[in-house]
């Protein structure tokens, strides 16, 4: 089983919430992302979703396209992000990594390649934007052949039968994108997302986490009533840039900011 099914059935057995986080592997330093992916483990998050720096990240928004500038300048390549989660093993072997980018730096380092060495170091699953399920027949099966599991996005948009065919092809889980456009822009309509919810459910028995537009405590708990994990990315890498000209502070400010939400989530999950 791998650790991103293991980890959402014990939540599932206990009532909870999976609340999975994203931060740009190194921003705004080299140094300080495993200190920040363990303290946000400490914190309460579930999964970690680390973002592999590239130049063109067309659906971010500008908080994240600063951070993969910021880690551009440090000259973080994906062989740099894999051995970040080599150090981050070190203390941690239970909690799920997932691995989120664009599919330019993996078809540079050779999709088998980058399968080896993911595998080796412990990573449990990749997100790959820009990638969908039609143009990804090698990636699957190079992926499932390491059991690396392959996530992948629906969006506002997606029909009933493309939610379907993605769901074929999905493991893990599946990330609905719950706004229009790119992260860290617009608002969460809770109820529009209970709905895409309900279609999708339909489509698979995967667990379902919604991200973009959860900034804090009160829409991290409104969206745990509707899916199984709630994904926070822009609100963590706009404290990381606050913090940039202090690294050292970062560990302890994403802890703080994380475990607001998560017992934002867990008081939710508690009076269903």
């Amino acid at each position: 089983m791998s650790r991103i099914k293991g980890c959402f059935e014990k939540l599932k057995a206990d009532g909870q919430t999976a609340l999975i986080t994203y931060i740009t592997a190194g921003d705004p330093e080299p140094w300080v992302t495993v200190p920040m992916l363990h303290a946000l483990v400490d914190a309460g998050a579930d999964i970690l979703e680390l973002g592999i720096p590239f130049s063109d990240p067309m659906s971010d928004g500008p908080v994240i396209q600063k951070a993969c500038e910021r880690a551009l300048k440090n000259d973080v390549s994906i062989h740099d992000v894999l051995d970040m989660v080599s150090q981050f093993r070190e203390k941690d072997k239970e909690t799920p990594i997932v691995l989120m980018g664009y599919a330019n730096p993996l078809e540079a380092m050779g999709y088998q390649s980058f399968a080896d060495k993911a595998q080796e170091v412990g990573v449990d699953g990749v997100l790959t934007v820009d990638m969908p399920p039609e143009e990804s027949e090698e990636f699957l099966l190079i992926m499932n052949a390491k059991d690396i599991d392959t996530i992948f996005l629906v969006a506002p948009t997606t029909s009933v039968e493309r939610m379907e065919q993605i769901a074929k092809h999905a493991r893990g889980f599946i990330y609905y994108v719950s706004i229009k456009g790119v992260t860290g822009t617009a608002e969460l309509d809770v109820a529009e997302v209970a709905d895409k919810m309900a279609l999708l459910r339909q489509c698979t028995d995967l667990p379902l986490g919604v991200g973009f537009g959860i900034r804090d405590g009160k829409s991290a708990a409104a969206v745990s009533e509707v899916a199984d994990a709630v994904v926070v990315g822009s609100t963590l890498v706009r404290c990381i840039e606050e913090h940039a000209d202090k690294p050292e502070e970062l560990p302890a400010a994403l802890g703080a900011l994380l475990a607001e939400m998560r017992y934002a989530i867990n008081a939710r999950d508690m009076s269903k």
